[in-house]
């Protein structure tokens, strides 16, 4: 069966990266018409189904080099089609943790652009043997990379009350954790949780009051998938690389689905766009002080239109920053993104298990 994926925020995405006159309030300027097709190198960290790289592909220069990442084998060899259609497309599987490494390993040092556009897809989520989708039967999968890892299934027959609740808390931000996380205990000492509906069944029963147009069950899925996947963790070490590689001028895309996400990136861009901020209070003049490694360009989200089309954009926010020429401090722009790992992660069995048979 095929599965449709509508990517987001598409022409405001690829503009970010290509139009040197782009600016959050310029919204989109294909309207103005495209312009001049563009060279150098880019990367695709979140290739998906390729929606955001195919029109990229249509703004860049025959001698340009676009190079895809994704870590989902349905992607990745939807990504590899793309390459035997397109010399300029390299697909490489794997996540953008592993950016900076693949890179080097192609040969490449800097780069004029990169574009992550974070979360579950739409192919991920409607495909039910994923298990993303509370929505949906089918096994309580909920990883990225179906060839590694611990699936949803495992964790939660292992993990602690705490551990659990702990994990829900945070990623999730859900207020109910604690008594979610009980009743799921409870609920593997008669019978495992098997399904994706087990344990959204659990949850919506947990749960005291729901929120207005959401399932009980949203955040708790979200959070489950966040910390399997260390989505968070494999984001702040990607954003650290990317300060790394972009060549001046180079610029930064990143569309978000939630405000952990979202957080992160924000404050990632803001401290290396006023790196002064961190010093103002001491005794230094001000042609001492750090300059900027990186010019904001701003946020954009979907405008009505799009959300009203496409329910899985409403909650998008798409930020954009340019790296300047200044040289990165001594840490390499580090200490520019926020520790992003609270939760204490703890061995469990089946870590090294492809999927459930």
């Amino acid at each position: 069966m095929a599965f449709v994926h509508r990517s987001v925020l598409l022409e405001p995405a690829v503009n970010a990266l290509v139009d040197p006159d782009f600016n959050a309030k310029g919204r989109r300027r294909e309207q103005q018409g495209q312009g001049e097709r563009v060279g150098g190198v880019f990367v695709d960290g979140t290739f998906g189904r390729g929606g955001h790289s195919r029109l990229l592909l249509t703004r860049l220069a025959d001698d340009a080099r676009l190079v895809v990442f994704d870590k989902d084998p349905q992607a990745i060899e939807a990504a590899r089609e793309l390459e035997g259609q397109d010399r300029r497309v390299t697909a490489v599987h794997s996540g953008f943790a592993d950016m900076a490494r693949r890179l080097a390993e192609l040969g490449i040092d800097s780069v004029n652009g990169v574009l992550l556009d974070l979360g579950v897809s739409s192919p991920q989520i409607d495909d039910a043997s994923r298990g993303f989708s509370f929505m949906r039967e089918g096994p309580l999968d909920m990883r990225m990379d179906t060839d590694s890892g611990v699936t949803a299934e495992q964790w939660l027959a292992q993990a602690s009350v705490e551990e659990m609740r702990e994990v829900i808390a945070h990623y999730g931000e859900e207020r109910f954790a604690f008594q979610i996380a009980k009743a799921i205990a409870g609920r593997r000492e008669s019978r495992p949780l098997r399904t994706t509906l087990d344990l959204a069944e659990l949850v919506a029963g947990a749960v005291r009051t729901r929120e207005k147009g959401q399932h009980p069950a949203t955040r708790t899925f979200q959070a489950i998938r966040i910390y399997l996947n260390k989505e968070l963790e494999e984001l702040a070490g990607a954003l650290k690389t990317i300060l790394k590689i972009l060549a001046p001028g180079g610029r930064v895309a990143v569309i978000s689905f939630h405000s952990l996400e979202d957080r992160l990136v924000k404050q990632s861009i803001a401290a290396a766009a006023r790196p002064a901020a961190a010093q103002a209070r001491l005794p230094i003049p001000e042609k001492d002080m750090p300059q900027p490694i990186l010019i904001s360009l701003g946020r954009i989200l979907p405008d009505a239109a799009e959300s009203a089309d496409n329910v899985r954009a409403r909650s998008a926010v798409l930020r954009v920053a340019q790296r300047t020429g200044v040289p990165l401090p001594a840490d390499g722009g580090a200490s520019f993104v926020p520790t992003t790992a609270p939760v204490r992660r703890k061995p469990h069995a089946g870590s090294r298990q492809g999927r459930r048979t």
